[in-house]
């Protein structure tokens, strides 16, 4: 009788429920890993996300090894690497976490379920997050959330029983090209380096920088492709980052802001999956019914690739892009500010940019990515219409033009005081840079229009209420989370913390 650990989204053998589950039954365990080409072949994933994926491979197999137990890998549909790896074994028992992943992930399970059901093999799926499966509705729900973060972590097995198998190679996959050169890299020491760093030093500026593309780098704590592949609990990270307020509480060191900020931001990621959680088809439809026909569903071909590859003419816009295609990773403001360009002035579907983004994060994170590609592009029907002004932005946060000349050298000789409308710039002539695709302020205009138009009558109020009631958050007494007035007025959530992440 042996204990399959199903690994997913949680590649540790620290503060892992599921790993204590298997342990604990006194069985040797089997951790594996399911490689799925389906999965990797879907339009919002990348080679970015599988490289750094195989890193974490790399550093909890060497965990596992150090457990007397090694991970096994296999390759496949999940269904059918299963039943394999069950049959070889002996298997009576799988574990896991629950996941709230896309709608394919989410499908998957429904498939294994059946299997699992059919063959009389037990499936154990435990609460890894803040996320709370089969949730009835938002009330009570941070208390909930909070009572699972400040639980005492679980302890590491001291041994597993042994199991007659070798450790796996892990395989690397053809995906084609992907280039980005500055992604960041996979593994717990990684996560643990950064997490150390930014409590130790780099998060102290961290409630003032992060809007910045140029500080926000270095100052916001980088550990999302981290805590999204689970190298490292979310709960590790909220105990860790509470410890430290604790320390710098009474000083005057500027570390307070910052780390209630970061609470705050740790807090709010739980809120957006939980989103994902409970209405599972926000990967696919708008929120709001109202807004399903708001935009032509087939996007300008023309308009989404110059958005994509950073050549829409609107310099702090492409600068970001072009940054994003490089790291695999941009801070919040920057992306809320490229989701809603390309929602509003560029007037393109969210179905079209959604798993571009997806693809071009090495954090795609579902839960929070639909949430807020919805949020940005204003088909929520209970967030406000947020339309960033791209030239205002550059200039604010990028007031020297650093980031921007850095990333479109096309514009290195451009004036600082045109260099975010270089059109305006006598020498534009000549510019090996493009003319913008869209006038900004006209587009912005008939944009806002278009989507405050849809929000007339009661039928839009109705449902909009209904919305607020199940995913709008609760005001709680950290002072994380706004209480929705909109139950009423259906204007919700339109506290400036929700306009993205930045861990």
């Amino acid at each position: 009788m042996t204990t399959l650990l199903w690994l997913k989204r949680d590649l540790r053998v620290h503060d892992h429920p599921a790993l204590a589950r298997a342990a604990s039954f006194g069985a040797p365990v089997v951790p594996l890993y399911v490689i799925e080409p389906e999965y990797w072949a879907l339009p919002d994933t990348s080679a970015r996300q599988w490289g750094f994926t195989r890193e974490c491979l790399g550093s909890v197999a060497e965990e596992f090894a150090g457990l007397g137990a090694p991970l096994v890998v296999e390759q496949g549909d999940a269904v059918e690497c299963l039943a394999r790896t069950a049959q070889r074994f002996g298997v009576t028992r799988i574990v896991s976490h629950e996941e709230t992943g896309n709608l394919w992930t989410f499908q998957r399970d429904m498939r294994v379920k059946a299997w699992a059901r059919a063959q009389g093999i037990k499936w154990d799926e435990l609460q890894g997050c803040g996320v709370q499966r089969r949730l009835q509705g938002r009330d009570g729900w941070a208390k909930g959330r909070d009572a699972y973060m400040f639980a005492q972590r679980v302890d590491v097995p001291r041994a597993l029983a042994p199991i007659a198998a070798q450790h796996s190679q892990i395989p690397d996959l053809d995906l084609g090209d992907d280039l980005c050169p500055q992604r960041q890299t996979g593994g717990r020491p990684e996560a643990l380096s950064l997490l150390g760093g930014f409590l130790s030093e780099r998060g102290k500026p961290y409630r003032k920088a992060m809007s910045s593309p140029l500080a926000g780098e270095w100052a916001c704590l980088r550990l999302s492709p981290h805590i999204a592949l689970g190298s490292i609990s979310l709960r590790e990270v909220v105990q860790a980052t509470a410890a430290r307020q604790r320390e710098v509480k009474g000083t005057r060191e500027g570390w307070g802001g910052s780390l209630k900020s970061l609470q705050s931001r740790l807090a709010w990621r739980d809120h957006f999956i939980q989103k994902l959680e409970d209405a599972p088809h926000i990967e696919i439809r708008c929120l709001h019914s109202a807004y399903e026909r708001l935009r032509p569903f087939e996007s300008d071909a023309a308009r989404l690739r110059a958005w994509a590859m950073g050549e829409t003419g609107v310099p702090f816009v492409d600068a970001c892009m072009r940054y994003l295609r490089a790291t695999g990773w941009l801070n919040f403001r920057m992306r809320s500010m490229v989701m809603a360009f390309a929602s509003y002035q560029l007037w393109l579907d969210w179905r079209s940019t959604g798993p571009i983004l997806a693809r071009l994060f090495t954090d795609y994170e579902p839960g929070i990515h639909w949430s807020q590609v919805q949020m940005q592009s204003g088909t929520t029907g209970m967030n406000t219409i947020r339309i960033y002004n791209p030239i205002k932005q550059g200039l604010d946060q990028d007031p020297e033009g650093v980031f921007t000349r850095r990333w479109c050298p096309e514009l290195f000789n451009v004036p600082l005081d045109t260099l975010q409308e270089p059109w305006l710039w006598n020498g534009a002539t000549g510019l090996a840079y493009p003319e913008p695709i869209v006038d900004v302020a006209a587009a912005a205009r008939a944009a806002r229009e278009a989507v405050w138009g849809v929000r007339k009558g009661g039928a839009f109020r109705n449902e909009a209420a209904q919305i607020v009631d199940k995913h709008a958050s609760r005001k709680d007494r950290q002072g994380r989370f706004v209480r929705d007035g909109a139950r009423k007025t259906a204007k919700v959530e339109q506290d400036t913390r929700q306009m993205g992440f930045d861990f």
